[in-house]
């Protein structure tokens, strides 16, 4: 029996600035809002630059869902 891949993409429904925490819920199967807060709550940890870095990668590293 073949087992179905599960691909990580940049969310075109669940956007507020590239889709990348939305499409990081989406794969995981939990709330946008989960990822965008932890998100929000890490990269004040880490004096931001670090969170905002990883968000650029991210953006240009995941693809865009179709």
């Amino acid at each position: 029996m073949a087992r179905q891949i599960k691909r990580l993409y940049r969310s075109s429904n669940n956007r507020m600035i590239a889709g990348v925490c939305g499409g990081l819920a989406e794969y995981l199967g939990v709330d946008p809002a989960i990822v965008r807060l932890g998100y929000i709550i890490l990269s004040v940890a880490s004096a931001a630059f670090p969170g905002i870095l990883v968000y650029l990668v991210a953006w240009l590293v995941i693809p865009r869902d179709f």
